[in-house]
């Protein structure tokens, strides 16, 4: 390419002169190429190390003149080809020019300018491209990644270090290259090379240790190795990166969907060295994930920057010093000082931002004002104009809090009805509606509701909650309420104590977040309850079956108001996130959710539930909590190793934890109880629930070290959490199912859930939620990987009695049809890739290929190797695969194909061999060209069992409704069925089909060891079947109607009646047609005497003459042969043969035979299939040699 021009002071030093003229030198690197000895060696080395540029373009031009010392670089190339169309064009278009200037400065002014021309015009033709925001090195870099390892332009390079890879026990010194989907290593010293690529859909671990053996290493582990990188200069920040990229990959196994750049992020003011546009799209994404975990915000925030500041408490009559956040829609203030203080302010909620009087004791003041009448005092602010600028550029994007036309359904892709009804619209028009405000539950709670009659209490439970309220009304007036309250220690003091019932629901809301994505969604909750109701999904049934098990014991969910109230929030939500849709648990909690709160509040609760605090809990594999109970087992080996060791043995934790996390205890726990926790869970996250988890273990521990069972631990464990109470609770109490199951004769002490919850934050409250997070994220890898693995023997196990393949062949198979998907997922369009991966079916059919995938297995793997016409042959299996005709292949489809081809016997290869040279095998252009392809496309459906089942006329209608049922079932089960094919089903093939059959045989034996025998053997099965063809033509001719003699060799007299224009030329196309694929001249046409006499002879000669040498068969040599065109009256309408005499006449020839029913051997190609990536770089760096005529 050409480069921007840079001085060379030592021309000759590491280079060899290969071409020159008087103002250009054409060099090569010494040690790239031809030779190059020890220097070479050396050389070679240094550039790896060094990261010389060389390494990648060993090829460069320079500028001279004959009066300077002075080189000028303008030109460097990855292969010859490339250097030597810039030499050609340096010689073309400016030689002769510059030859006429006088002057040598003018020759390098002139030349220096040209080049810089043709980079600035290469660089506006791509302005749109985000690489022109990556320096000049990083681009450099990412080419020699994609040369190195082969990798297409979609694959994006995103960092690059200096490491050692520990090869055994030796340190290779060389470069790791870490992109969106690969990591990468290189190294090349003294002649010894070192590549390795990484999938990062294969990581299971990623771990930073130091070891005697491996100081400050990162280990990279993977299904089948492990690979060890040190000597980092920034070791944090590789590994930082390195989680980042394995997390995305992750994410793509489980929703299918490929990295998306955000073309949204700011441009930088200078460009960084070395730090690409993509580095830092992930840098911006870790610190907005950060940061809305912070403050539990939505998806969509995005952080604009944060600064050092300080905060006037008016309650502490303190500044206090932390950090400002600034986002498009809020602005958070967090303490440096853990809990002392923090605070959330909405756009939508500031009225007033002005800069305040600046002071010694106050510098920098800003003034923040809401809508509430609170006033926020933020000072020492760096850039205070700047900051107040931003604020009120988002300010001014910020829609007002009146907007109410605004349609919310812009978050979901279905169009509806249109937004709220408004106040003046018909109460008849709102009755109409599944959900609208005159329902009990869109004002209250479920428990409210049931309340509401019942006389006041006044005993010293209620007293002790009225207390609490007071409490809270204290801290309000304080810290202020709603969504802009000062969150200190204090308010988690209250929240340990527990929320008094008034309260729970706002407060629930308020800390979850969920009260920020209800107020800028009016009305949402209210339009997907009517786009969803009614609809039937797999979804609906499962929700529709739980209703009547949540919470049943609780009087709000023993009668049509309350699961009315859950049906709808639990169908809405999984109308609005089909990829979760419904999961056992949700119907619990959800029903705990609106005891305490409205509808709408509730079904933004468990948004907040699934999509943030929960994440990946609620999907079809229940993976975030699997995750959590990981990450739980190794909080047990790090606090309670003893217990771990013997509850390991056991195999209890895995089993009790799920239902813990799944449900937040509700289901385990008496309901007054467990609500307590959920309390705490709201405010300070997940942490809480591993607390408690930890603490009931703790309690437990001595009992549960001297079992000797799981049932006698998990009984221990389940009786304790049975007896867990809430001494203060006012309401009535709830008999919890499982404690009345069971509770023994001598039931265990009463455990008090406050005492649980203080003594879980005594003994564990060390928990810090980024130490969750990063445990997480390791135990992510490890459960994605497991399921993957599971689903895999699933298919395997499903596939083993359908296909002949072994289940290693079966195993090594899925692996390349997934990453065939996965590779689509990021190299090709996501959006259809996405399309094609549905979670919810089988595992035999979650992943699916498109044609072009297809072929490219095919072409790897098929034992029929047909030249040029694999990919038509590949076409027509991919068709005749496709059975609901989607354009879409699954595993069990493409195993189908592909064992008939390896393991059928010789009769279901060749009938297989001939499905694909008819309907519904031949694309619609090639069946349109058969004159009776109709015929193909209409089978006559026996109808015996319709009438047999019809009789019942006369009887009553119940009757008649069973028997229509039981039809039904009988009819599904009959199509259910394996149908077995026989030979006779298959239909008959015309003459213009039978050529092309001939075209694929005669390609398929080119790599053969006996090809002249086989090309001996197809000519003559060709002349038997084409006079078989003739002769019965001749009977339906005469006759209309087939005859089995036709199957049988014709006389010769019959054969010596026919006309040279019926017999002779579809004879002789066929040879025509075996002649010109060898893309030599056919042989003399015999006359027509000699063809009559002996049809198999001529054929032969014509095949057997010339190399024999396998080439493509162009579509044309059918039907163009030696300047006669076959008209479309000469193609016989009634020539045809079926599969029978197909199969005879084949039999006849040893050849064949030996050539279908040999065995073929699978593992060598799906070898080469697995190691195409290395053979994919050796011919991307084999440049040395090319264009050597163009090069002399």
């Amino acid at each position: 390419m050409w480069i921007q021009p840079e001085e060379v002071l030592l021309a000759g030093a590491l280079w060899v002169s290969e071409r020159a003229n008087p103002f250009f030198i054409l060099q090569r690197r010494r040690g790239h190429g031809r030779g190059g000895g020890l220097s070479g060696l050396l050389v070679g080395t240094l550039d790896v190390v060094l990261d010389s540029s060389a390494r990648v373009a060993p090829y460069r031009i320079l500028l001279q003149t004959a009066d300077s010392q002075i080189y000028w670089n303008i030109a460097c190339g990855s292969s010859r080809k490339e250097i030597t169309e810039h030499w050609d064009w340096l010689e073309t278009n400016l030689l002769q020019t510059i030859s006429i200037f006088d002057s040598d400065e003018d020759v390098t002014t002139f030349v220096k300018g040209k080049i810089s021309g043709m980079i600035a015009e290469e660089n506006r033709l791509k302005q749109g491209d985000e690489q022109e925001e990556d320096c000049g090195k990083f681009r450099e870099a990412e080419l020699k990644m994609r040369r190195l390892f082969g990798m297409p332009e979609e694959e994006k390079l995103v960092n690059y270090y200096s490491c050692s890879y520990w090869k055994g026990r030796v340190p290779r010194q060389g470069w790791l290259y870490l992109s969106v989907n690969h990591l990468c290593f290189y190294s090349f010293l003294l002649g010894k090379e070192v590549t390795l690529v990484v999938q990062w859909t294969e990581v299971t671990q990623l771990e930073k240790n130091a070891t005697l053996l491996f100081p400050e290493s990162v280990r990279v582990s993977t299904r089948d190795t492990e690979h060890f990188f040190s000597m980092f200069l920034n070791i944090n920040d590789t590994f930082k990166l390195m989680e980042q990229l394995a997390n995305i990959a992750m994410r793509q196994i489980l929703d299918n969907e490929a990295f998306a750049a955000d073309r949204s992020l700011p441009k930088p003011c200078k460009t960084l060295k070395n730090v690409s546009a993509l580095k830092r799209d992930l840098d911006a994404r870790a610190k907005n994930e950060r940061y809305r975990t912070m403050f539990r915000l939505t998806q969509d925030e995005r952080l604009d920057g944060h600064t050092d500041c300080t905060l006037w408490t008016p309650f502490a009559k303190m500044h206090v010093v932390g950090q400002l956040f600034i986002s498009n829609n809020y602005i958070c203030f967090n303490s440096r000082e853990e809990d002392l203080c923090q605070l959330i302010i909405p756009l939508r909620e500031v009225s007033i931002v002005e800069k305040a009087d600046s002071s010694s004791v106050l510098p920098c003041p800003v003034s923040i004002s809401t809508k509430n009448k609170m006033n926020f005092l933020f000072a020492n602010l760096k850039d205070r104009d700047f900051l107040v600028q931003r604020i009120s550029d988002f300010l001014q994007r910020t829609p007002d809090s009146s907007w109410g036309d605004t349609s919310p359904l812009s978050l979901i892709g279905h169009s509806g009805s249109s937004g709220t009804p408004s106040s003046s619209t018909a109460e008849s028009v709102q009755r109409g509606r599944h959900y609208h405000t005159g329902l009990p539950t869109a004002s209250q709670g479920l428990l409210q509701l049931y309340h509401r009659d019942a006389p006041e209490d006044l005993g010293p439970k209620a007293m002790k909650e009225k207390m609490k309220e007071e409490a809270w009304n204290i801290h309000f007036s304080e810290f202020g309420r709603g969504v802009c309250m000062y969150r200190t220690s204090r308010t988690r003091e209250l929240v340990l104590n527990g929320i008094p019932e008034r309260l729970r629901g706002e407060l629930w809301l308020l800390f979850s977040g969920a009260q920020n994505e209800m107020a800028t969604h009016p009305g949402y909750y209210g339009d997907l309850v009517e786009q969803a109701m009614g609809l039937c999904s797999l979804a609906t049934e499962e929700i529709e079956r739980d209703l009547h098990r949540s919470m049943p014991e609780h009087r709000a969910f023993q009668n049509d108001m309350g699961i009315a109230a859950l049906r709808r929030v639990l169908t809405a939500y999984a109308h609005r996130n089909p990829g979760i849709g419904y999961c056992q648990a949700m119907n619990i909690v959800t029903s705990v959710l609106l005891l305490y709160c409205p509808e709408e509040e509730a079904f933004w609760l468990l948004v907040a539930l699934c999509e943030r605090m929960l994440p990946d809990y609620y999907n079809t594999r229940v993976v975030g909590a699997l995750v959590d109970q990981g990450v739980f087992e190794e909080l047990t080996r790090a606090f309670l190793p003893l217990l771990y060791e013997h509850m390991q043995e056991l195999g209890v934790i895995s089993t009790i934890s799920l239902s813990w996390f799944l449900t937040l205890f509700l289901s385990v726990m008496p309901f007054d109880s467990a609500v307590l926790l959920v309390d705490c869970f709201f405010y300070e996250g997940i942490k809480v629930i591993f607390q408690v988890a930890l603490a009931v273990l703790h309690d437990n521990m001595d009992v549960l070290l001297s079992c000797s069972d799981e049932g006698e631990a998990m009984t221990i464990l389940a009786r304790y959490l049975d007896n867990v109470v809430n001494k203060q609770t006012v309401a009535p109490p709830i008999p919890h199912l499982h404690a009345l199951l069971t509770s023994g004769d001598d039931p265990p002490p009463e455990i008090d859930i406050f005492d649980l919850i203080k003594s879980s934050y005594e003994k564990f409250g060390s928990l810090r939620s980024d130490v969750i997070e990063q445990m997480r994220f390791k135990q992510r890898l490890k459960v994605i990987q497991c399921l993957e693995d599971t689903a895999k023997r699933s298919v395997v196990r499903a596939m083993m009695t359908e296909s002949a393949f072994s289940i290693e062949e079966l195993e090594e198979l899925y692996c390349l049809f997934k990453s065939k998907h996965m590779t689509s997922c990021y190299w090709g369009s996501s959006s259809s890739a996405a399309e094609r991966h549905d979670p919810s079916l089988p595992y035999l059919e979650q992943y699916r290929i498109d044609p072009a995938q297809f072929t490219q297995l095919f072409t790897a793997l098929a034992p029929w190797v047909c030249g040029g016409h694999t990919h038509t042959l590949s076409a027509r299996l991919f068709r005749l695969l496709d059975q609901n005709q989607d354009g879409l292949v699954n595993f069990k489809e493409f195993i189908t194909g592909l064992s008939g081809m390896y393991h059928g016997d010789m009769t279901e290869k060749l009938k297989l061999l001939y499905k694909l040279h008819l309907p519904p095998a031949l694309c619609p252009e090639e069946a349109e060209s058969a004159l009776e392809a109709t015929h193909f496309f209409t089978e006559d459906v026996p109808r015996g069992e319709e009438g047999k089942d019809g009789g019942a006329d006369g009887e009553e209608k119940k009757e008649e409704k069973v028997k229509d049922y039981r039809y039904y079932l009988r009819m599904w089960a009959k199509e259910k069925e394996p149908k077995t094919e026989t030979i006779k089903d298959l239909p008959r093939m015309n003459q213009e089909q039978f050529i092309d059959l001939c075209k694929t045989l005669y390609n398929m034996f080119s790599e053969e060891p006996l090809e002249q025998q086989l090309y001996h053997s197809i000519a003559t099965v060709a002349s038997l079947l084409l006079r078989i063809g003739e002769v019965g033509k001749k009977f339906n001719n005469g006759s209309k109607k087939t005859d089995d003699a036709a199957a049988q060799a014709p006389p010769p007299d019959l054969q010596s009646e026919e006309g040279p224009g019926e017999g002779g030329s579809g004879e002789s196309q066929v040879c025509r047609a075996l002649a010109d694929a060898q893309l030599e001249p056919a042989a003399p046409q015999t006359s027509d005497e000699e063809t009559k006499d002996d049809t198999s002879v001529s054929s032969y000669s014509v095949v057997s003459s010339g190399s024999l040498q396998c080439e493509d068969i162009a579509d044309d040599t059918v039907l163009i042969s030696g300047g006669e065109q076959r008209q479309g009256s000469v193609l016989d309408v009634d020539w045809s043969i079926t599969f029978e005499q197909v199969l005879a006449s084949l039999l006849t020839e040893p050849p064949l035979v030996d050539y279908f029913e040999k065995k073929r051997d699978i593992h060598s190609k799906m070898a080469v299939c697995k190691a195409q990536r290395a053979v994919e770089r050796q011919t991307s760096s084999a440049s040395d040699h090319e264009l050597t005529q163009h090069s002399t």
